[in-house]
């Protein structure tokens, strides 16, 4: 079974949430890092720890991000790292899984399942500064999961004045990872 790492300048999750019900905001995290053991020719065998810096999450609106950061949302301050673990693998095409595991948000673990998609792999330069110090191994992979933030104890929100509220409690997450192979 084969050891890879996230490739943190390559590696992001995202994350979509409707808002005053008629449109919805996005928002995303650059620091992730994890490991994953995968073997694209045995993937049932599969085990993956992804975690998520919850204070570089970034909105493109200063005060909308502050506010998320808040105790309102993910308190950041008491929970800084968002993370899933997870070691179960179910075949659902070629490349397509359901990787099931637990998502720890706020200090809350719950279990939580990513559609994961295996993009492929490709030999590649490794570039550590201007030397090309490769090749390397690099796999993409794209996951996918929805979740209800009441669950987390993500919870705040506000009615609005004609009915409806302001915050889903559906949040879409997407993960774009870059893995890079580390060892057999």
């Amino acid at each position: 079974m084969a050891t890879w790492f996230f490739e943190p300048g390559h590696t992001a999750a995202e994350f979509c949430v409707r808002h005053m019900m008629v449109t919805y905001v996005r928002g995303h995290f650059k620091d992730v890092h994890g490991t994953l053991t995968f073997d694209p020719d045995n993937p049932h065998n599969l085990a993956v720890n992804v975690t998520i810096d919850a204070a570089g999450l970034s909105s493109g609106e200063p005060d909308r991000d502050d506010h998320l950061k808040s105790a309102d949302f993910l308190d950041v301050q008491t929970y800084p790292e968002i993370t899933f673990k997870g070691n179960q693998a179910e075949i659902r095409g070629a490349h397509d899984y359901t990787v099931t595991g637990e998502l720890t948000i706020r200090g809350v673990t719950r279990p939580a399942n990513l559609e994961v998609s295996f993009l492929g792999r490709w030999e590649t330069p490794w570039w550590e500064g201007d030397e090309d110090k490769g090749p390397k191994t690099r796999a993409g992979f794209v996951a996918k999961a929805k979740i209800n933030r009441q669950d987390f104890g993500v919870s705040w929100n506000s009615e609005l004045e004609k009915g409806g509220i302001v915050v889903g409690n559906t949040v879409e997450i997407t993960i774009d990872a870059e893995a890079i192979f580390e060892r057999a």
